[in-house]
Order: C-alpha cells, then structure tokens, then sequence
C-alpha cells in the first residue's frame, strides 16, 4: 500500500468583516438563482461550459475517485434524439407511472413531458456516475460514495453557471438508460443529471415559489455560555 504525499495547503485567510462582505455578497448572488425551463437558442461558448467542468471537478469525492463524467453537448441532432426519447419515457411518467402524490407535488411547478429546452438550449450536459474504473488490466477498481461525490460536483456546477451569467435546469427523466446508448457510455457509468444549459429566453417565466428560511433548514446546538447570551 503506498504511503501518502502531502504538499502545503494554499489558503488565504480574510480579516473577518472581509469574511463577511464576501458570505453575504456570495449568498445575495445565489439567492438570485432560479431553474428555468425556457431557454433562448442564443449560442454559448465552449470555453465558459468548459470552466463550469473544471469548477465542477475540483469537488470533493469519496476516496478522491472523482467518479463523474461530464458529457457536453451541443450537436442539434443529439439534442433531438435525447429529447425524443425523454418525451416518451415522461409521457409515460405523466400518464401512469407517477403516483397522485407525485403529480400534486408537481403541479405547482407546472412541469409536463414536454421538453422543449432539450433542443433550445444550446448545450445539454448530462453528467454520468462512474461506479468504478475500468483498469487496462481488466480488474475494476471500485469508487466510494459514489452518489455523495457526484452530486456535490453537480451543485458546483450548477453555481458555476449561475455565477458566470448563465441559467441552467436539473431534470432527471426517468429511466435515462437511454442516454448510455445515445452517448455510448462504457457499462461503469450511468446516467445521472441532465442539465441543459444557456441563457433564459427574453420571455422566460419561473414559478412564483418561496425558499425555506434559515429558521426552517437549520437547528443550532450552541454551547451553554452562548446560549444564556
């Protein structure tokens, strides 16, 4: 078993009003990001999907396996077929599969198996889970935490392109083993997000939604003395 390397950790440590101004203006940007469903046809440069990868890679991963694989493409005739082949499964979806509870859970969001931003917008992203590494020798090399890694690199990603001036839209159809055999993936890695990605259309419209206060998704065990302040 070979014997870890250490190298020094670059950090740069703020003065805490600093600190501050940046967690409030990093939490005022984010706060600001919504899923559109509505994309223009306008083009993106590689480069800037390019960056939101390289972003989305430097996540932390289970043993740093880095299981994930980003398959970028804006190929219009790609783009058809995946949507075609969405279409049919949540067709599907909507039409049996999902129970009454699921479809109230929906409805307020007023998705539907129509998915027009498939061929819209002009990248559709679809990120794969690697279940383990195919070595040149034929053994297979497992990874760790597979499904943790991969979506915390997707949430990089996803603030990647809000943050570079983009919109972007998880939709997970169900089952997407269509995407493995339309991107000829190799059988260590499925599917696992779908994200198209450009800029909204000029008309685009979001769901008039609420987040859920920092009251309602954080409980604070404080220490005695603090909490008798």
């Amino acid at each position: 078993m070979p014997a870890p390397v250490f190298e020094p950790l670059q950090f740069t440590r703020f003065p805490p009003d600093q600190m501050l101004r940046r967690a409030q203006r990093y939490q005022e940007a984010l706060s600001l990001r919504r899923t559109t469903r509505q994309f223009s046809t306008e083009p993106v440069p590689r480069a800037l999907i390019e960056h939101a990868i390289r972003t989305a890679g430097t996540a932390p991963s289970g043993a740093h396996r880095q299981p994930w694989r980003f398959v970028a493409v804006d190929n219009p005739a790609l783009k058809a077929q995946m949507r075609v082949a969405a279409e049919a499964e949540e067709h599907q979806n909507y039409h049996g599969r999902m129970p009454p509870e699921w479809l109230e859970a929906l409805a307020p969001l007023g998705t539907d198996e129509h998915k027009s931003h498939l061929t819209d917008a002009p990248w559709v992203v679809v990120v794969f889970k690697q279940l383990f590494e195919q070595l040149p020798d034929g053994r297979r090399l497992k990874n760790y935490y597979v499904d943790e890694s991969v979506g915390i690199a997707c949430g990089f990603f996803i603030a990647a392109i809000h943050h570079l001036g983009l919109c972007t839209l998880t939709h997970t159809p169900s089952p997407m083993g269509f995407l493995s055999a339309l991107l000829e993936r190799p059988e260590n890695e499925k599917p696992y997000l779908l994200m198209p990605v450009g800029f909204p259309a000029a008309d685009a419209q979001v769901p008039a939604i609420r987040r859920k206060g920092i009251e309602e998704i954080v409980q604070w065990n404080l220490e005695k003395e603090r909490m008798s302040e």
